[in-house]
């Protein structure tokens, strides 16, 4: 996701959410209100696509119990998205990694009078989309439905009850549990995943950022149910919640739905600040894995979300490795030397700082080659920064781009909900392009220069030659 939208420099991961919503849509041949909703997803694509340049008229205001509120009305079609995002990652597991994300996972398997079956079938039915997800900052849960009276009705209902009295039962509970396991067993079968991994817990060492969200094999054992419920408790919480709200609903409607949401929690309390993140220099882990390629993750702490030097990084880092194949890494490893076929760069802004990573793949014997092409590389980058040809046209990509992921509704939401996380301002949608465009040469060789030590970057090589 989800998510952490748009990342500086992070095409690879923007493409998820952002990009390929033209290919989840699941247009088949759908009857009643589930057809309905199928098609008013696909025009919803092409309404918004004749209003992003302009971007969307966002409102804000605080619920009762002190929940910020984003809204966009969207009055073309006849559907509603509402996201309810809470400072409830893995950033907050403290002893037990994996604890927000089987938390945010059980949401949706049984609440109240329902239990995972009869949850699934009333949303279902109905032709209702809900939605939950997890990552180090944020978790949330989206729901998507029409704004026939009826549905809504019974889409809201569903929501509020999911939030606050999910169920937590003992055989939902074990498999979540289960299904995580599983899936961290499969990610430890990939060297690229490993990999991730390693460098994760290197960089950040004692920071609640160190381990995956997905969690750790002795803590997800050891999680209990009681674990489960004081998490709930103490992050699902109104004071701790921004909802994000996009859809064919006028001002009045979206304070009701934003109260019918959040008006039952717990007022609770915002979840406290998140340490710094320690100073790390220099290192490299090689580790065996049998694999015919070699995974190399390269990098350093990165920036934060509020960075001064955050549309200098962004801008600079569409040059060095988030362009894809014509980008400076593209054409110094893939291109010239036929190194590795992918090879890319980004940074991964979060509510503390988040990593500036070099990512590549190639085979074994060309490892130390490969980390070695890839370093000197962005030393030569920092030193020299970009040329004008290549900054205009990193530019001139970004912003031609942009209308695209804010084409739909559920891409709308997305972003309105990070903003509102982030205490972003209501006009930075508006801004993103002229602030992407006054980037000059100059200053992302001062912020690379000042901020990126290609000398001090932690190297992760995780392949079959590895010993």
């Amino acid at each position: 996701m989800a998510a952490e939208l748009i990342t500086a420099g992070a095409v690879h991961q923007a493409r998820q959410p952002l990009d390929a919503f033209t290919g989840q849509l699941g247009l088949r041949p759908l009857n009643g209100k589930r057809g309905l909703l199928a098609w008013a997803m696909l025009a919803v694509v092409l309404a918004w696509c004749g209003l992003a340049e302009a971007g969307p008229k966002i409102e804000s205001w605080q619920t009762e119990r002190g929940s910020k509120v984003l809204f966009v009305n969207a009055p073309d079609l006849p559907m509603v998205d509402v996201r309810v995002v809470f400072d409830a990652g893995s950033a907050r597991d403290i002893k037990l990694p994996g604890l927000a994300r089987i938390t945010n996972s059980l949401l949706t398997e049984g609440a109240g009078d329902w239990d995972a079956n009869a949850l699934a079938l009333r949303v279902e039915e109905r032709g209702i989309i809900l939605g939950n997800g997890s990552l180090r900052d944020m978790a949330w849960v989206s729901v998507r439905s029409l704004t026939d009276p009826e549905v809504l009705e019974v889409a809201l209902d569903t929501t509020a009850v999911v939030l606050k009295s999910p169920r937590f039962d003992t055989d939902a509970v074990e498999r979540v549990r289960q299904q995580l396991q599983i899936g961290l067993r499969s990610s430890l079968q990939s060297p690229s995943s490993v990999a991730k991994r390693r460098f994760f817990h290197t960089l950040y060492a004692d920071h609640p950022y160190a381990h995956d969200p997905g969690g750790e094999e002795v803590s997800l054992a050891d999680i209990s149910v009681e674990d489960i419920k004081r998490f709930h408790r103490r992050y699902y919480v109104a004071a701790n919640a921004v909802i994000a709200i996009v859809g064919a609903v006028d001002r009045a409607q979206a304070e009701q739905i934003a109260e019918r949401l959040t008006g039952e929690l717990p007022t609770g309390q915002h979840a406290p600040a998140l340490p710094e993140v320690p100073p790390v220099s220099g290192g490299e882990l090689r580790e065996s894995f049998p694999s015919s390629q070699s995974h190399i993750y390269v990098g350093q702490s990165g920036m934060a979300r509020h960075d001064p030097d955050y549309f200098a990084l962004y801008v600079g880092n569409h040059v060095l490795g988030g362009g894809g194949l014509v980008s400076t890494l593209g054409e110094e490893v893939r291109n010239k030397r036929g190194l590795s076929y992918s090879v890319y760069s980004y940074f991964s802004p979060m509510r503390m700082e988040g990593p500036f990573l070099m990512v590549a793949q190639t085979k074994n014997d060309q490892a130390e080659q490969a980390l070695e092409v890839m370093r000197e590389t962005l030393a030569r980058f920092i030193e020299q920064g970009p040329d004008g040809k290549e900054l205009e046209e990193a530019k001139q990509n970004l912003i031609g781009g942009f209308p695209l992921r804010i084409s739909s509704n559920s891409q709308i939401v997305e972003y309105l909900s990070m903003m509102g996380f982030y205490d972003y301002p209501l006009d930075w949608l508006d801004s993103l392009p002229a602030k992407l465009e006054a980037v000059t040469a100059e200053q992302v060789r001062d912020a690379f220069g000042r901020r990126i030590n290609a000398a001090a970057g932690i190297a992760v090589i995780v392949g079959g030659s590895s010993g």
